[in-house]
């Protein structure tokens, strides 16, 4: 800040201050953001739930403009891997005929 010709002199605090405020803005956005990414079902932070989230609550509004910008994914972000997959399994290989169907469920969970 202080490198910048516009803004002049400052206190020693101010750094310290705008930077607090960012942190707690953040952790905000991130924890609404978060909440959304729950009611969803999902297990990832999206982009468009983030989008979601400014839509959502008022405090976000200055920041509509730049997440309108986000295009919107379609599909369900509850799906499963298997519904991404369209419910195939691997197929078996050579050699795997003999292993037992409690290595094929863990593998199946993964």
């Amino acid at each position: 800040m202080q490198a910048d010709e516009d803004i002049g002199k400052i206190a020693q605090a101010v750094p310290l201050l705008v930077s607090k405020s960012l942190e707690l803005f953040l952790q905000d956005l991130c924890d609404r953001t978060y909440e959304i990414t729950l009611q969803r079902g999902a297990k990832t932070v999206s982009a468009s739930h983030l989008k979601q989230c400014v839509h959502r609550y008022n405090v976000f509004d200055f920041l509509r403009e730049i997440v309108n910008k986000v295009p919107d994914m379609g599909g369900s972000d509850a799906a499963t891997g298997e519904e991404r997959n369209g419910g195939r399994r691997r197929k078996a290989h050579e050699g795997d005929e003999n292993e037992s169907d409690e290595d094929e469920v863990k593998r199946a969970r993964m």
